[in-house]
C-alpha cells in the first residue's frame, strides 16, 4: 500500500505506481510525502509507500515506522551478489568494470544521483532511490538483513540494526550524498586514520557493542565511520557498527572506490576482502535516513 494525500487529507491510496501517476494527472493528489518522517505523524505500519522527490520524481520504498519513534526511510542497500566475484558485475557501490587506478572513484555511487533495484528486493540486490540523494534528513539508521529474506521478516530476522541520533548529518549536508560530497570515496586522496572521515556514535536496536567487537578486529564498536582509506590508499565508504583503529579495514568495511592495489583485484568489491563470518557476509546491508 502507498500514502499520498488526497485533496488536503493524508489517506492510504493506490497500490500501483501508474494508478498514482494517472491521479495527479487527474488533479486528485495534491501532494505527495516527501519521507516516512513526514508520514509517521498519521502511520504507523512498516511496510512500502509512495514518496516524492523534490523534483517530482514518483518512487516506492520501505518506511519503519517502529524503531526509535518510527519515521525512517529506506533509501539504499549494499548486497553482495558474489564474494568472489572483484569488482565485477553487481559492484555497483565500489566498480563494475575491475579495480583500475584510471576509474578511482568506481561508479561514484555514493555520490551520484544514478539510482537502481527495488525495495521490496533490497535484500536480494542493491537498491538506491532518489530519497538518497533528496531528503533533507538528520540521522541515519542500519540494518544487516539476511539475504533474500522478504520484508514483512527484515526487522525479525536483522542480525544488527543500529541508528544515530545526534543529528549529526546536519553538519554535512543533510544527507550521505552530500557527506560523501565532501568527502569522496576516491582511491588515492588520503592516507589512512590520517584522512578519514566523521566517526558517529550509534544506538544499538538489535546487537550490541559485544557483538560488534566479536565480528572485527583494529576497530572500536559503538560507531558508524565514513570514508576510510587503508593501507594502500584504496578508499571505504562505510564501516558498519564500528570506527576503525587500524590500517586494514577492507576485513570489515563496505563500499568503495575503483581501485584496491593488493594483491590486484583480491580486495576489490563491494564487501571488498571480509574476513567476517558467514552470517554478516551474507547479510545486506540496508541504509535509512530521518
Amino acid at each position: 500500500m502507498s500514502h499520498v494525500v488526497v485533496d488536503q487529507e493524508e489517506v492510504p491510496y493506490v497500490k500501483t505506481k501508474a494508478k498514482l501517476e494517472d491521479a495527479i494527472l487527474q488533479g486528485r493528489i495534491k501532494q505527495a510525502a516527501r519521507s516516512c518522517k513526514e508520514l509517521n505523524a498519521s502511520v504507523h505500519a512498516d511496510g512500502l509507500y509512495y514518496l516524492n522527490s523534490s523534483r517530482g520524481v514518483l518512487y516506492q520504498t520501505f518506511c519503519d515506522m517502529t524503531t526509535a519513534g518510527g519515521g525512517w526511510t529506506l533509501v539504499a542497500s549494499v548486497h553482495e551478489n558474489n564474494m568472489y566475484g572483484k569488482c565485477t558485475l553487481g559492484d555497483r557501490w565500489s566498480n563494475q568494470q575491475g579495480s583500475d587506478p584510471n576509474r578511482p572513484d568506481g561508479e561514484g555511487t555514493w555520490a551520484n544521483t544514478v539510482t537502481f533495484g527495488t525495495a521490496e528486493s533490497s535484500t536480494s540486490d542493491d537498491y538506491k532511490n532518489p530519497g538518497y540523494y533528496d531528503i533533507a534528513a538528520q540521522d541515519v539508521s542500519v540494518w544487516h538483513v539476511p539475504n533474500n529474506i522478504d520484508l514483512e521478516q527484515w526487522s525479525a530476522t536483522s542480525i544488527l540494526r543500529y541508528h544515530t541520533e545526534n543529528h549529526f548529518l546536519n553538519l554535512y549536508g543533510g544527507n550521505l550524498f552530500y557527506l560523501f560530497k565532501k568527502f569522496p570515496v576516491r582511491f588515492g586522496l588520503g592516507a589512512c586514520i590520517t584522512d578519514n572521515g566523521p566517526a558517529i556514535p550509534i544506538v544499538y536496536d538489535t546487537g550490541n557493542v559485544d557483538y560488534n567487537k566479536n565480528l572485527y578486529e583494529i576497530s572500536t564498536p559503538g560507531f558508524i565511520a565514513f570514508r576510510v582509506f587503508n593501507t594502500e590508499r584504496a578508499a571505504m565508504a562505510l564501516c558498519s557498527g564500528v570506527k576503525p583503529t587500524g590500517c586494514h579495514i577492507e576485513h570489515f568495511c563496505i563500499g568503495g572506490g575503483g581501485h584496491f592495489p593488493e594483491a590486484i583485484p583480491r580486495q576489490c568489491g563491494d564487501f571488498t576482502r571480509w574476513s567476517a563470518s558467514k552470517e554478516i557476509t551474507e547479510a545486506a546491508v540496508l541504509l535509512f535516513y530521518r
